[in-house]
C-alpha cells in the first residue's frame, strides 16, 4: 500500500492539513476559515453559491462558515445587485489582515515540510499536482 499513488496522496495531503491546520489555529481560526478567507480575497464579487460551488462546500456547511466569519467580524455578506435573492460575502479588513498572517504561517510551513527538495522539485510536483486535479466539472471539496 505504501507505493499506491492514492494512498501517498492521501497521507500527504493529512500532513499538510495538519502542520497548515495548527498554523491557522495559532491565530484563531480552522483551516477551513483561512481556505474560505483566502478564496474571497481571490474572488470577492461570488455569490454564496458560487463560493460553494468553488470550494466544493454545500449550501448548510458553507452557511455556517460564513456564518462564523460573519460573527468574528472577517466577512461580511451584501445583496447582489444582479439578484436580490443572492449574497456576496466579502472579506473585511480584519480578515484579510488575519487571511494574510496565515497564510504567511502557512507558507513558512510548508517551506519547512518541502525543505528537503530543490525549487525546481517543488515546481514540478505542484504543476503535477495540478494536472492530477484537472479541471473538470466535480473537483470535489477541497475542504
Amino acid at each position: 500500500m505504501e507505493s499506491e499513488i492514492t494512498w501517498l496522496l492521501h497521507r500527504a495531503a493529512q500532513r499538510m492539513r495538519g502542520v497548515t491546520g495548527r498554523r491557522a489555529e495559532e491565530h484563531g481560526l480552522q483551516l477551513r476559515d483561512h481556505i474560505v478567507l483566502s478564496a474571497l480575497d481571490r474572488t470577492p464579487d461570488l455569490t454564496q453559491g458560487e463560493l460553494g460551488r468553488a470550494l466544493g462546500l454545500d449550501k448548510s456547511t458553507l452557511m455556517s462558515q460564513l456564518d462564523r466569519l460573519e460573527r468574528r467580524g472577517l466577512v461580511v455578506r451584501r445583496s447582489d445587485p444582479r439578484d436580490r435573492r443572492a449574497r456576496i460575502p466579502q472579506i473585511t479588513e480584519a480578515g484579510s489582515a488575519v487571511r494574510a498572517d496565515v497564510a504567511a504561517a502557512c507558507a513558512s510551513a510548508e517551506a519547512a515540510v518541502l525543505d528537503g527538495f530543490s525549487q525546481d522539485q517543488v515546481h514540478v510536483f505542484r504543476r503535477m499536482l495540478v494536472e492530477v486535479i484537472g479541471d473538470g466539472e466535480d473537483r470535489g471539496s477541497c475542504l
